[in-house]
C-alpha cells in the first residue's frame, strides 16, 4: 500500500464523520478527507477560480476536460475526451490517474476503497445542493 493510502485508511472514517457534522442551515463544508486529498491543487466552491487543477464543483455529470478557463493536458484530453465524470470514472481516477489517463499531468493514487468512496460521495452529493 502506498503511504497516503495507509494514512487515509487509518483515519478516513473518523475524519469523514467529523467533517460532515455541521449546523443545520449552514453552507456545506468540504470534508477534511477531500481537503487533504485534493485542496493542494483544486478548488471546490461554485464559481471559484481554478487552482493548479480545475475547480471541482459539479464534477459528477460534467464532461471530462471541460472546466471553464482551465487548460488540460494532452494526455487527459486524449484519454478522457468526450467522457462524462461518473462515480465509477472518478473512483477509477482516484485509484490510479496514470492508468486512466496516461500522460496526464495529475498523478494520484489512493488504495483505500472506503476513502475513495467517501470522496466520490462528496462530489456526487454536490448535485443535490
Amino acid at each position: 500500500m502506498r503511504p497516503i493510502g495507509r494514512w487515509l485508511s487509518a483515519t478516513a472514517l473518523l475524519v469523514w464523520t467529523t467533517a460532515m457534522a455541521q449546523p443545520a442551515g449552514s453552507e456545506p463544508t468540504v470534508p477534511a478527507l477531500v481537503k487533504s486529498s485534493c485542496a493542494s491543487c483544486h478548488t471546490f466552491a461554485k464559481g471559484e477560480a481554478n487552482g493548479q487543477g480545475p475547480n471541482l464543483f459539479g464534477l459528477i455529470g460534467r464532461t471530462a476536460g471541460s472546466a471553464p478557463g482551465f487548460a488540460y493536458s494532452a494526455g487527459l484530453t486524449k484519454a478522457l475526451g468526450g467522457k462524462t465524470w461518473s462515480k465509477e470514472l472518478l473512483d477509477a481516477w482516484l485509484t490510479d490517474t496514470e492508468r486512466v489517463a496516461p500522460g496526464s499531468l495529475m498523478t494520484f493514487f489512493l488504495d483505500d476503497a472506503k476513502s475513495r468512496q467517501a470522496i466520490v460521495d462528496y462530489f456526487a452529493g454536490q448535485q443535490a445542493r
